[in-house]
Parts: C-alpha cells; sequence; structure tokens
C-alpha cells in the first residue's frame, strides 16, 4: 500500500490510498474513470476532486481536475452520489480551497 500523505486542512479528506479510480456514468451513458484526489466541506456540501483516466494518458496527465458535488451519503456517512459542479463560481471556491490543502501533495500551475 502506498503512503498517504495528508492534506494541510481540517476541511480536506484525501484518499485512503493514492490511485484509487471510481467509475461513473454520464449522462449519455458512456463510463468514465476518475481517479479520486480527496474531498472538501465548504460551506456544509462536500465535494470530491477527480482526474480522468484514460488507457492511453496516465492520471493527471490532462491537468484537468473534475469537481464532483456530493448529493447522497450512504448509511454510514460516506459518498454514495456525485453530480458535475456546473456553478462556476462556487467550483473557483472550492478549487481554491482544495489547492490550499493540498499544496503539500500536489503541484498545481
Amino acid at each position: 500500500m502506498a503512503d498517504i500523505r495528508e492534506g494541510s486542512s481540517p476541511n480536506f479528506a484525501p484518499p485512503v490510498e493514492e490511485g484509487i479510480v471510481f467509475q461513473f456514468e454520464d449522462e449519455k451513458g458512456d463510463i468514465e474513470s476518475l481517479e479520486f484526489l480527496g474531498l472538501v466541506l465548504h460551506n456544509d456540501h462536500r465535494y470530491g476532486f477527480f482526474f480522468p483516466v484514460e488507457e492511453d494518458l496516465p492520471a493527471g496527465s490532462s491537468g484537468e481536475v473534475l469537481i464532483l458535488e456530493v448529493t447522497e451519503l450512504d448509511e454510514e456517512g460516506q459518498p454514495a452520489s456525485f453530480e458535475l459542479l456546473v456553478d462556476e463560481g462556487v467550483a473557483q471556491e472550492v478549487y481554491d480551497v482544495f489547492v490550499e490543502a493540498t499544496k503539500d501533495i500536489y503541484r498545481f500551475v
């Protein structure tokens, strides 16, 4: 198991282990593979941060980060359902929180 680096913010939950990939079905029915980078708690909402993963491109190589809002929790309080965050203002706010919380883990340009 890989060493897990910890973020520098109490509202950031890092992945349990590095390299966790989730499969999501989009509105067209296509399956997307996304590597989980962590979860940010912001204004009583939870937001997951993900890198798209493709067979011929390693995670993170596109530089694209997707922000998905947690819309449902399971019986243990864990995220069970997500939706793409489309509000650009909220997306920028939570992205800034994520970048600050993970500054010792990830390098954003």
